[in-house]
């Protein structure tokens, strides 16, 4: 399981203005705590950046560099910024990401190529928001053709279906479990990978990680090739990394339908029982799920 950590982000109190004011000390501490927590990639998220940002992401491209080896993902919506971190990432970086606006297709398509970067495919098209698993197939079909046709190849490529708050919107969770049950079959060779935090927003902040694990979980069963994580979630860390075979073992009991004792298992064991129910539509959303 790839990890992204998620935590070197301009919506940060402390990240925000250091970057705003090209201070490299929080950014490098955050970029040595994520590497010391063992993710794989190092997401540097700037936002839109719409002013000077491509000075932006040149420079926390390289202010990073200089304290991880760890690969890096590119996270801005403004293209320009995008090229000139592409343009100074030592290894082979990560676009995050490419939807299927015309716009951006245009301007970012091109780039993958240039740089030798893999794509994080978002499945939002022109309409918006896909409403089901087939509108997300195929969205999946289109942007995998138009990939194809500028030269770049279906192992570079990621596909985010597009997760959504399970607080929100069940159905459109559905859907997003029913797509990746599928997308092997309608992308060979594709990645997948998902932004996992936000299954959990609008959560109270003390249960926003059981919603995150256990959905990793889930879609892991699915075949999920990689997440953006908070580095910094230990539990999570050792779950992706193989280290709690008894947990992975109770999600997937309940996933297939099995109406588990909760007095059979250990305390823990039975608040990702609870969650599975919740993801799954099986037992409604509440801030209270884990004490039913």
């Amino acid at each position: 399981m790839i990890l992204i950590g998620e935590n070197l982000n301009i919506m940060s109190q402390t990240i925000g203005p250091a970057l705003k004011e090209r201070n490299p000390g929080p950014v490098q501490e955050m970029a040595k705590a994520e590497t010391k927590a063992g993710v794989d990639y190092i997401d540097l998220n700037i936002g839109p950046a719409r002013k000077a940002g491509d000075e932006m992401m040149e420079w926390v491209v390289k202010t990073a560099q200089v304290v991880t080896d760890k690969l890096l993902s590119l996270d801005t919506t403004n293209p320009v910024a995008m090229e000139a971190g592409l343009k100074v990432a030592k290894n082979k970086a990560l676009i995050n990401s490419i939807s299927l606006q015309p716009d951006r297709l245009e301007k970012e398509l091109p780039l993958v190529t240039k740089y030798n970067a893999c794509m994080i495919g978002l499945l939002w098209g022109v309409e918006g928001m896909p409403r089901d698993a087939n509108e997300r197939a195929m969205l999946a079909v289109d942007i995998l053709y138009k990939a194809n046709e500028a030269g770049i190849a279906n192992e570079d490529i990621w596909i985010d279906p597009i997760l959504t708050p399970v607080s929100v919107e069940i159905n459109q969770l559905k859907a997003c479990f029913e797509f990746m049950a599928m997308l092997k079959e309608i992308a060979p060779d594709c990645k997948s990978t998902v932004g996992l935090s936000n299954i959990s927003n609008g959560t109270p902040t003390h249960l926003r990680p059981y919603l995150n694990r256990t959905c990793m979980i889930m879609l892991m069963r699915h075949g999920l090739y990689s997440a953006i994580v908070d580095a910094f979630d230990t539990e999570l860390i050792s779950i992706a990394r193989g280290q709690k075979p008894k947990i992975v073992e109770v999600v997937h009991r309940v996933m297939d339908g099995e109406k588990v004792d909760l007095s059979s298992l250990s305390g823990e064991e039975a608040k990702y029982a609870k969650t599975v129910r919740v993801i799954t539509g099986e037992a409604l959303y509440s801030h209270s799920w884990l004490e039913i």
